[in-house]
Order: structure tokens, then C-alpha cells, then sequence
């Protein structure tokens, strides 16, 4: 368990909601770790959520392992899709459009929230969000989401100062082959899906989004949300460390 929060007065804190479009990872990343020292200087328990969507790239998390990747892959050995090695749990994950990377950074202590139990409301928020949208959520070998289809939602989390940063990623509708890159067996991948796959029709990036707001709002002990479009910090440098 965190410490224990010191007391407050405060009234229910606020979920800060930014859309972010289309973001290069290392930015968000960058933001994301800038946005920790904010949240943990902040005495009122606010919430920001970062939603946004990366260009293809490949990130390996702690649990990962050069031998889940297939480098001999032409995207990879020629350098069309970049890797990167990432202080989160969780193994190796293909970001790409058509995937909604969902990054919140949540003050732990301030919550009460032990690192179990954020897992635990970041994860039945999500899943509720794919329920609502026409999936029907299955148990799976990890601490995934999975439809009939397949896994539609991986989770890698990190967590600095007791405040949480990096997240989810939903398959809303990518480009499925990237997802070949993992794997040690090329003609037996991960079984990876999507929202699409599952629904048997389009889905809207901006259906998902409105759907997952309020729900996380809610499981994080928000009474109320705003949202925004991109982020002021943004039109700064923001390199990544």
C-alpha cells in the first residue's frame, strides 16, 4: 500500500482530460514525465488523462524481451518502424494509428490507492468502455482485455513518486499485420484483434473516447471532468529522459 494521504478538505478532485491527436511517443512521454512533478506538487488530488493516438513504433517494457521481436522483420530492419526500450511493466506492445493510447497520471498517495487497486479501476473502466461498445470481454492469459476476437486492450503502467504515468492502448482499428512484429513464431502471432474485428463493423475513434472518459472519471473518484484539446506544454521543447 502507498502512504497514507495527509488530510484534506478538498472537494472531489477533477479528471483533466486532453486529446492529443496524433502525438510522436517520445513527446507524450516527455509530457507524461513532466506531468508527474506537476501532479505530485498539486495538494488537491487532480487527475490528468492523456488520449491521443502514435505512429507506428515498437516499445519493449520490462517484462519484455529481444525475443519477442522479430528483427529480422523488413519494417524493422530497415528502420520504417523504430523500437524503444520503456520504464513500464507489461511487455512488448505496437503502437500504431487506429489505437488510442489512454495515459493517466493519477497521485496514488493522494487517492489512497494502492498500485493493485489503480490497476484494478483503470483496467474495469476500460473493459467496461469495450462492453458498451458492442464487446463481450473474456478472461485472458495477462492483465490484458480480450473479445471473442482476440486481446483488444494491452496495459503497461509505471509508476514515480506514487504517481502513475504511461497506461493502456485499445485496438480501435489499426493496421493488424504490424502486430505480426511480435512473437517468436512469425505464422503464429499473438492473437491480437480490435474493436473493429470484434464489432464486424467501423467504430469511431471519438465514440471510444467519449465513452472511456467519464467511466475512468468515475473510477478514479472524479465527481466531474474537462476536456481540452492538446496541451499547453506542448508548444514548449519537451525532451524525452
Amino acid at each position: 500500500m502507498p502512504p497514507l494521504p495527509s488530510e484534506h478538505n478538498f472537494e472531489s478532485p477533477a479528471l483533466e482530460a486532453y486529446l492529443l491527436g496524433r502525438i510522436d511517443f517520445d513527446r507524450c512521454l516527455a509530457l507524461q514525465q513532466r506531468l508527474v512533478g506537476r501532479v505530485n506538487g498539486r495538494d488537491d488530488g487532480q487527475v490528468c488523462l492523456l488520449l491521443c493516438e502514435h505512429g507506428r513504433i515498437l516499445t519493449i517494457g520490462r517484462s519484455g524481451s529481444p525475443g519477442d521481436v522479430r528483427f529480422d522483420s523488413r519494417l524493422l530492419r530497415t528502420g520504417q518502424i523504430e523500437v524503444r526500450w520503456v520504464k513500464r511493466g507489461g511487455g512488448c506492445l505496437v503502437h500504431a494509428p487506429g489505437q488510442l493510447a489512454v495515459y493517466p497520471i493519477l497521485p496514488l498517495r493522494w487517492h489512497g490507492f494502492s498500485l493493485g487497486e489503480f490497476l484494478l479501476r483503470f483496467q474495469r473502466a476500460v473493459g467496461q468502455t469495450l462492453e458498451s461498445l458492442g464487446a463481450a470481454i473474456q478472461p485472458g492469459p495477462d492483465q490484458g482485455l480480450w473479445g471473442r476476437t482476440g486481446q483488444l486492450a494491452a496495459f503497461g503502467v509505471a509508476i514515480r513518486d506514487w504517481v502513475s504515468y504511461h497506461g493502456a492502448f485499445i485496438n480501435v482499428a489499426p493496421s493488424m499485420g504490424l502486430f505480426r512484429l511480435v512473437g517468436s513464431d512469425p505464422r503464429q502471432g499473438p492473437p491480437m484483434s480490435c474493436l473493429m474485428a470484434e464489432r464486424r463493423k467501423p467504430v469511431r475513434m471519438t465514440s471510444v473516447r467519449a465513452e472511456l472518459i467519464p467511466r475512468l472519471a468515475e473510477a478514479f473518484g472524479c465527481d466531474r471532468y474537462h476536456l481540452y484539446t492538446g496541451h499547453p506544454a506542448l508548444r514548449q521543447t519537451l525532451p524525452a529522459r
